[in-house]
């Protein structure tokens, strides 16, 4: 299981979470504890994209709502987005 020692966020992501509501502010701060322990956790449902964007990332933090990341290095993930599902235009 993929220990993550480092998230980098994009200044797109960053953006994107200051237009979220608190609500959705404070999902993302419980998924994130999640996904630093195992990126892989089942409650995330984190999956590969297929087609574009190529070798991105996404996991669920809603039913209508997902953050979009990439593998950088060994131990380092970059959040790209957040955001409902038009993150993946």
């Amino acid at each position: 299981m993929p220990r993550i020692k480092e998230i980098r966020y994009s200044s797109r992501f960053l953006r994107s979470l200051k237009a979220l509501p608190l609500a959705y502010k404070q999902i993302i701060a419980e998924r994130e504890a999640i996904f630093k322990a195992n990126c892989f956790d089942p409650r995330l449902k984190p999956h590969k994209l297929k087609g574009y964007p190529r070798g991105r990332w996404s996991f669920s933090l809603t039913f209508s709502h997902r953050v979009l990341f990439e593998f950088i290095d060994k131990g380092i993930i970059g959040f790209i987005d957040v955001g409902d599902h038009s993150i993946y235009r």
